[in-house]
C-alpha cells in the first residue's frame, strides 16, 4: 500500500504543478513594486509604471481588462517595452491602452510586435535563445501599433532619444530596438566616442529604453551613463524553479537577473517579468505575471 500511495503522489504533484502552471498562475496578475532613489534633492516622487510582454490574443479577455484598469496606479509616465502582440489585433491592443495613453508615455517593440509567435518545442527554449531571425518581413501590422501610440502622444524610441518634463523632473530618455532579433542599433564614432545611446548630462534623469536586455544594450546605456535601465523579454524565466528560480532569460543575461532591479556598471536595471507568453508554451510557473510599479525619489 505505501509503495502504491508513493507512486499516486509522485504523479499526483507533477499534474497538480502542470494544473497551476497553466490554468491559474497565468491568470494571477501582480504589480511589481520597488523604491528607486534616483532623483535629485528636493526633487518629487515620480512613478513609472511599466507594462511588458503583454502577448495579447483576442481570447485573453481578462488580461485585457486587468491592464485596462491599471489607470488606477495613476502613474506619472508609461514606459512600454514591446511584444505586445501575439495576433494581428492591434485595434484590441490600443483599446487595452485606451486609458494609459492619456499619461505621457514611451515604447520601444519586440519581435513579436513585427512577427507572430510559431510553434516549436517549449523544451528547446529552456536550452537556448528562441530564434527568429531568418525572417525579415513582419506579419503583424506593427506600423498600424506604433501610429495608434504615436497618436495618442507616446513617443517611440527604438534606437531614438526623446526629452520630456514630468513634475519638474528633466528626463532625457534613449532607446535601442530589440537585440533578440539584432534591431539594436549602438554607434561609436570612428574614435570610440559613443553616438547612440547618449543621454544628456544636464537632465536630472536619464532613463535607457530596450526591450531584450542583452549584455551589449546594457553596457551600452551603462557608459551612456544612465541612471535607469528598463526592459522586459524575459518573462521572468516563464518557468522558475522554487528556491533556485529561473532556468533561463532567452538572452545572453545572467539567469539571476531573469526579473526585477540590480545595479549595473553604476547604472540601475529594472527587468519586468512580463504580463504573458507565447500561446504555444501557455505556462507560467512560479513566475506571475506582472507590471512594475518604479517609485522615484531623492537619492539620500
Amino acid at each position: 500500500m505505501k509503495t502504491r500511495a508513493l507512486a499516486v503522489g509522485s504523479l499526483a504533484l507533477p499534474a497538480a504543478a502542470g494544473l497551476w502552471g497553466a490554468g491559474i498562475e497565468p491568470h494571477l496578475f501582480a504589480v511589481r513594486r520597488h523604491t528607486l532613489p534616483l532623483l535629485p534633492a528636493g526633487h518629487e516622487p515620480l512613478r513609472i509604471l511599466h507594462v511588458s510582454d503583454l502577448h495579447l490574443t483576442s481570447w485573453q479577455k481578462h488580461r485585457a481588462a486587468w491592464v485596462s484598469a491599471l489607470t488606477r496606479l495613476e502613474p506619472d509616465l508609461v514606459v512600454n517595452t514591446g511584444d505586445n502582440l501575439s495576433a494581428d489585433i492591434v485595434p484590441q491592443v490600443l483599446e487595452v491602452f485606451d486609458g494609459l495613453l492619456n499619461v505621457p508615455g514611451v515604447f520601444v517593440l519586440g519581435s513579436n510586435d513585427f512577427f507572430s509567435p510559431q510553434a516549436k518545442n517549449p523544451a528547446k527554449y529552456l536550452r537556448s535563445p528562441s530564434e527568429v531571425k531568418h525572417r525579415t518581413s513582419p506579419d503583424l501590422d506593427v506600423d498600424a501599433l506604433i501610429k495608434g501610440f504615436e497618436d495618442r502622444g507616446w513617443i517611440f524610441l527604438d534606437n531614438a532619444e526623446a526629452t520630456m518634463e514630468i513634475r519638474g523632473t528633466l528626463i532625457d530618455l534613449s532607446g535601442l530596438g530589440d537585440a533578440h532579433i539584432d534591431r539594436d542599433r549602438i554607434r561609436w564614432t570612428e574614435d570610440g566616442e559613443l553616438v547612440h545611446p547618449r543621454f544628456d548630462r544636464a537632465a536630472d534623469l536619464k532613463v535607457g529604453v530596450t526591450h531584450a536586455p542583452y549584455s551589449r544594450t546594457l553596457e551600452a546605456f551603462a557608459s551612456a551613463g544612465a541612471d535607469l535601465i528598463m526592459a522586459g523579454h524575459t518573462h521572468g524565466g516563464q518557468i522558475r524553479v522554487p528556491f533556485w528560480g529561473a532556468p533561463v532569460t532567452n538572452c545572453d543575461l545572467d539567469r539571476t537577473r531573469a526579473r526585477g532591479v540590480f545595479p549595473y556598471r553604476g547604472s540601475t536595471v529594472e527587468i519586468s517579468a512580463g504580463l504573458g507568453f507565447s500561446p504555444f508554451s501557455p505556462v507560467r510557473f512560479a513566475a506571475r505575471p506582472e507590471v512594475s510599479l518604479l517609485t522615484l525619489v531623492p537619492r539620500t
